[in-house]
């Protein structure tokens, strides 16, 4: 099958040339649709990609009646159509697992049901449910964790819409550092990401106040005012940053800045903590380092989020090396004995 993030929307495209009987595709007319409407999603389509494509949907769980024709225009070249005028991938049937699978996807979409801004989903869900006859649920068996008096919710569809359509928009946002100070952002939306219950979107960002500009983290609760969209603004399409890897290295959503070293990180767990963090790895590098000494590693850059989970575990988890982050660790300790003790 191929493995790129744009096929089920290349399947889309050519499910809709080959069920068009008033037009003759060609293999190069194929080509060509696919590289003006997926422009900017991936780079252009190779004869191979399509080739696999067409025998995916062939040969795939689509089992598309896919033929070629010869044009009879003088040339050899053939043109492609299904042989049936009624079929399309859309009007498959559900297998058993797609019908399980769709129903999770529903579970997750009816933890947004009662917010104003997703009303659309109500009529989603109630459109699936007539469509696929999705609707066995008897009681609620999926709990979601959110908090409902967290701000900024608002504008995450219009953030969503704004990244996925390449379009600019204006943001107001306040900065908690330094004591506090609002920014204005021209801000070009590329990705939006959920952690610790608060939504981030990242983008080029220019600030008009400081006269910067580059990539920017934006937490959505921190915006204090109405979204402005900005249409005579060109789009600063995203070239550098495969959002897929983009936070392998870190915890959180505090990206440091390109050049900051992966350390390996080891710490010792307390015996009764220690099977909860194996099983729910503080990072995706985790490895273990000594089951008897319950020691473990994980190879990251350090971020704030970091400190906060390993200071999260208390007296449970111990980080050994590497001394410095071991020091910054004992630092606020250290504070935090002060705080509550009132001694040096």
């Amino acid at each position: 099958m191929p493995a790129t993030k744009n096929a089920n929307e290349r399947y889309r495209i050519l499910d809709r040339c080959f069920s068009n009987f008033r037009e003759e595709y060609t293999f190069d007319d194929l080509l060509r649709i696919l590289d003006n409407e997926l422009f900017d999603r991936e780079d252009c389509i190779s004869v191979r990609q399509l080739r696999d494509d067409i025998k995916y949907m062939r040969e795939g769980p689509f089992h598309a009646p896919i033929e070629a024709y010869p044009k009879y225009d003088g040339t050899k070249k053939r043109y492609y159509r299904y042989t049936d005028e009624n079929y399309s991938i859309n009007k498959q049937e559900l297998t058993q697992r797609e019908a399980d699978q769709l129903r999770v996807a529903m579970a997750t979409l009816k933890r947004f049901r009662g917010l104003a801004e997703y009303a659309w989903v109500e009529e989603l869900i109630t459109s699936m449910d007539h469509r696929f006859g999705l609707s066995r649920e008897t009681e609620k068996v999926v709990g979601f964790e959110q908090n409902p008096q967290l701000r900024g919710l608002q504008y995450l569809g219009d953030l969503i819409d704004a990244a996925t359509a390449h379009r600019v928009v204006k943001v107001y946002y306040h900065n908690y550092k330094d004591g506090g100070h609002d920014i204005t952002f021209i801000f070009h939306p590329y990705y939006l990401k959920q952690y610790n219950n608060r939504w981030f979107a990242f983008g080029y960002g220019i600030n008009l106040e400081e006269g910067r500009e580059g990539i920017v983290n934006i937490a959505l609760d921190r915006i204090v005012q109405d979204i402005e969209p900005m249409p005579d603004t060109k789009f600063i399409v995203n070239k550098g940053i495969d959002f897929d890897h983009y936070f392998d290295n870190i915890v959180g959503v505090s990206v440091p800045d390109p050049g900051t070293p992966v350390e390996t990180i080891v710490f010792r767990a307390s015996e009764k903590r220690f099977p909860y963090i194996e099983s729910k790895p503080i990072h995706q590098s985790q490895r273990i380092v000594s089951r008897k000494e319950r020691t473990l590693q994980i190879q990251v850059s350090p971020t704030p989020e970091l400190m906060q989970r390993i200071l999260g575990f208390g007296e449970d988890l111990e980080v050994i090396t590497p001394e410095s982050y071991r020091e910054e660790i004992k630092e606020k300790i250290k504070k935090n004995y002060q705080i509550y003790f009132g001694v040096n």
